[in-house]
């Protein structure tokens, strides 16, 4: 398996953000959640619809922010889709920035991972 530069992983950033998967407002949802980061303006929104046994029929998002943070929320819900809620509950900070393939600085640690944030605040609200 062939590994990918640096370069190739910001090239990918910068197309999720200009061209992000699985955007907009998903309706009707079950749940859906809004989190944002008040140091850098980011805003998401997460919508989730369930099927059966909780699983993540469908998903989107929407918002603004910086290309590390649209295409983090981009990768998660294309991640998530079809996935379990415990699955998608389980993801860890660590396995959202590995996603990005690209070393994150502390100070954009909270843009790579605000779309897990308001994903895991909209499966909290799942009964």
């Amino acid at each position: 398996m062939a590994i990918l530069s640096a370069d190739v992983y910001k090239e990918m950033i910068l197309d999720l953000y200009k061209n992000p998967l699985h955007r907009g407002v998903l309706d009707p949802c079950d749940v859906w959640h809004r989190d944002g980061s008040m140091f850098c303006g980011d805003d998401i929104t997460i919508f989730i619809r369930f099927g059966k046994g909780k699983i993540i029929e469908d998903i989107s998002h929407s918002g603004h922010g910086c290309a590390i943070s649209q295409a983090a929320v981009s990768l998660l819900t294309e991640h998530v889709k079809k996935k379990t809620k415990d699955d998608a509950l389980h993801i860890t900070n660590e396995q959202m920035v590995a996603m990005l393939g690209i070393p994150i600085s502390p100070a954009r640690m909270g843009c790579a991972l605000l779309g897990l944030k308001a994903l895991r605040g909209a499966l909290e609200k799942e009964t």
